[in-house]
C-alpha cells in the first residue's frame, strides 16, 4: 500500500510517463506523415520562409544573423553535447553519484545510438540549403541536434533543477534547458539543414527519451541510493 506522504514523488512520475507518452505519440504522427508526404508542402513553405528572395541558400536577414545561427547550432553538435555530458558524468562520479553518473552517460549515449538507427530507417533526404561551409553527413530524419540536444539539456536541466531549493528556481532552470533546446532545433530549421518536421520530430523523441529516463531514474531513486 502507498503511504499518503509518498503520493507526490509517485504523481511527479507518473505525469512524467505520462508526458513521454504524449511526446512519443507526436513523434509517431509526424514520422507517419513524413512517410505518406503529407508534411512536404509545408515543410518547403516555411524553409522559403527563411530564404532571401532570388536565393534559396541564403538564408533570410543580415550576415551575422547566419553567423549567430551558427552559433546556436554548434550548442547541439556531437562536440559540444559529449563535452557536456562527460563534464556532468565526472562531476556526478566526484560527487559520489556513481549511478546518476552512469546514467547520464547513457541517456545520452542512447539517445545518440536511437536518432542513428531512426535516420537510417527512415532515410530522408536532406533540404540541400544549408549556406557554404556548413556539413551534414547523416539523413534528414529526424534531426538529430534537436534530439539530443533534448535529451542532454533536459536531463541536465532535470538534475540541476533537483539541487535547487524553491519551486521558482527550479523553474528557472528547466525554462533555460527548454529554450537550449528550442533555439538547437529552430536553427537548423534557419540553416536549411532540417525541415520543420525533422526537427519537430526531433524534439518530440527527444523529449520522450529524456522524460522517460527521467522518470525511470525517480522509480530506481539513483540519487538517493548513492547517499547511503
Amino acid at each position: 500500500m502507498i503511504k499518503l506522504n509518498n503520493w507526490p514523488p509517485v504523481l511527479g512520475i507518473l505525469a512524467m510517463v505520462a508526458a513521454a507518452t504524449a511526446a512519443l505519440s507526436v513523434f509517431i504522427k509526424v514520422a507517419e506523415e513524413v512517410v505518406e508526404g503529407d508534411t512536404h508542402r509545408i515543410d518547403m513553405r516555411i524553409i522559403l520562409w527563411l530564404r532571401a528572395a532570388g536565393d534559396p541558400n541564403d538564408p533570410l536577414g543580415p550576415k551575422w544573423l547566419e553567423d549567430f545561427a551558427r552559433d546556436i547550432t554548434a550548442l547541439g553538435s556531437p562536440a559540444v553535447l559529449g563535452l557536456i555530458v562527460l563534464a556532468t558524468s565526472f562531476f556526478l562520479l566526484l560527487a559520489g553519484k556513481r549511478r546518476l553518473s552512469l546514467f547520464m552517460l547513457l541517456a545520452a549515449g542512447g539517445g545518440t545510438f536511437v536518432v542513428s538507427i531512426l535516420k537510417e530507417a527512415f532515410a530522408r533526404p536532406r533540404p540541400q540549403l544549408a549556406p557554404d561551409g556548413l556539413m551534414v553527413y547523416m539523413e534528414s530524419f529526424p534531426s538529430g541536434h534537436a534530439m539530443v540536444s533534448a535529451v542532454v539539456y533536459l536531463t541536465l536541466g532535470a538534475l540541476i533543477a533537483r539541487l535547487a531549493p524553491r519551486p521558482l528556481l527550479k523553474l528557472y532552470i528547466m525554462t533555460v534547458a527548454v529554450i537550449l533546446t528550442g533555439l538547437v532545433g529552430f536553427s537548423r530549421i534557419y540553416l536549411g539543414a532540417h525541415w520543420p518536421s525533422d526537427v519537430l520530430a526531433g524534439w518530440a523523441i527527444g523529449a520522450a527519451w529524456a522524460l522517460g529516463g527521467g522518470a525511470l531514474a525517480q522509480i530506481m531513486q539513483l540519487d538517493k541510493e548513492d547517499e547511503k
